[in-house]
């Protein structure tokens, strides 16, 4: 079996094309590495990649990456809707075959003790990778963001992995690890408030919310759906509120689980959903799943093409942008 490793960058860039080509063509460079997807965001001004290889060529395309990102974008003048450290946000390292997850821990470990001592960029590590619980969850170490992590950065609790504990004005901090397959998955509202956006966000993820009684006490409320994060965001060029989901684990929650508890909540507070998107890339079974769910008594009559066309249409999945199986779906990439 061939090994091969899936990495998606998250680079905090969505407007500006000539350096998200540039940092595309930093990937493409690296023999051995197939590029799959390039998909910026201007209102996240973000721009997420998706490439894979064997494990080698995905680390150093990951390196090369970086480096192009630490020279092209400053995070001094970054604005966006996504929550960010660095301009390479976050970057993961995922088994796709002939690979194990300690495969990856040690491909996030050596990618980041390269780019802390090269770059000079502060690395953390998050997922299979961390070596303290408190660094497991992505949202946990990105806490501050930015604008926080000058600050962040005096605290030994928060000393980074790699690198050291000195802020890097222009490139902020990055976050690598190793995690199974995660689907970026936004679902769109009939609505541009973005705080009812993020209160069905609340209800829904996995980490809920905290409350307090009438005495302060804090209590911790969980939300509706497993292995799911969410927040809201105002998704400007198109003037609607989204329900930004990241599924962690798909065969816990998959899209149409979701999809349907959003629409649920969205009822409950006076909107109703218009369809969903996937940023990335997303596996093929993600689709067959939603498929079977939409046919209910049909799916034996139905081929998994057609079944493919049933998610896509019942999850509204070219309401913003048509979606091409074969430019989707990790699979037929591959």
């Amino acid at each position: 079996m061939k090994q091969l490793v899936e990495c998606v960058p998250n680079f905090s860039e969505g407007r500006d094309i000539k350096v998200i080509e540039t940092i595309a063509g930093s990937i493409r460079r690296v023999p051995g590495v197939k590029l799959l997807s390039v998909e910026p965001d201007k209102d996240y001004n973000r721009c997420v990649v998706t490439f894979v290889g064997e494990p080698g060529a995905v680390k150093e395309a990951a390196f090369q990456a970086t480096k192009a990102a630490a020279e092209a974008i400053d995070m001094r003048l970054h604005k966006g809707e996504h929550p960010r450290m660095g301009a390479t946000d976050v970057v993961p390292f995922i088994p796709v075959s002939g690979v194990t997850m300690e495969d990856c821990v040690r491909l996030a470990n050596e990618f980041g003790k390269r780019a802390g001592e090269e770059l000079h960029i502060p690395i953390y590590l998050y997922e299979e990778a961390a070596r303290v619980p408190e660094r497991r969850n992505l949202a946990a170490v990105r806490k501050g963001e930015y604008e926080g992590l000058a600050e962040k950065l005096k605290n030994p609790a928060w000393k980074p992995d790699y690198g050291q504990a000195v802020f890097n004005e222009k490139s902020g901090a990055t976050v690598t690890g190793a995690r199974v397959f995660l689907i970026a998955y936004n679902v769109n509202l009939d609505t541009n408030k973005k705080d009812i956006a993020h209160e069905i966000a609340l209800r829904i993820r996995e980490s809920g919310r905290t409350v307090k009684d009438k005495n302060g006490n804090s209590t911790k409320v969980t939300g509706s759906l497993k292995a799911v994060k969410a927040m809201g965001v105002l998704l400007e060029r198109c003037n609607i509120a989204q329900v930004s989901i990241n599924l962690t684990n798909y065969n816990i929650t998959p899209p149409h689980r979701a999809f349907e508890e959003v629409k649920k909540e969205a009822q409950k507070l006076g909107c109703t959903v218009t369809g969903s998107e996937v940023v990335g890339l997303i596996p093929e079974e993600a689709l067959l799943l939603a498929g079977r769910f939409f046919a209910g008594s049909q799916p034996v009559s139905l081929s998994e093409e057609q079944l493919i066309h049933k998610a896509i249409e019942c999850l509204g999945l070219s309401q913003l942008e048509a979606f091409d199986p074969k430019k989707k779906i990790i699979e037929y990439m591959i």
